[in-house]
């Protein structure tokens, strides 16, 4: 067994991760995590929903980056104080999601439509949950 090194107790680790819970505890991280958790259970199925599911290497591209997107959101709402430096992952998710029609070359219209509008969805939100962190937090 290891011994703690003393660093997770140390006074600015343990404020900062306040802070955070503090700004996941708000209704605004709490909508986004939400919202981020529905935007990647929707990509990881919209192949079948929308019916592209033929083309494999797209379909299996947003299976893998919705649930990615997912866990991400899950990690979020469950433990910001410990996940806020991952953040930055879900814009990057987003992008990707918008370009990888062109990038796997594998599209249809349907898959197109539905690959931009869910990666602007999750641009924005993944954008909102790093903003999350940066507010000015009110102590209580």
């Amino acid at each position: 067994m290891t011994r703690p090194t003393g660093l997770e107790a140390h006074p600015d680790i343990v404020a900062m991760r306040a802070k955070y819970e503090r700004a996941s505890s708000s209704t605004a991280a709490q909508v986004i995590d939400g919202l981020t958790l529905l935007a990647g259970l929707y990509l990881a199925i919209s192949p079948w929903v929308v019916g592209f599911n033929g083309l494999s290497r797209l379909s299996v591209s947003n299976m893998v980056t919705g649930l990615a997107l997912a866990a991400l959101a899950l990690g979020f709402a469950s433990a910001y104080g410990r996940t806020y430096g991952l953040t930055w992952i879900a814009p990057i998710l987003g992008v990707w999601t918008i370009l990888s029609p062109w990038i796997i070359r594998s599209h249809t219209t349907g898959s197109i439509w539905n690959n931009v509008i869910t990666g602007i969805v999750i641009l924005l939100l993944g954008l909102g949950a790093m903003a999350v962190g940066t507010r000015k937090m009110p102590t209580r």
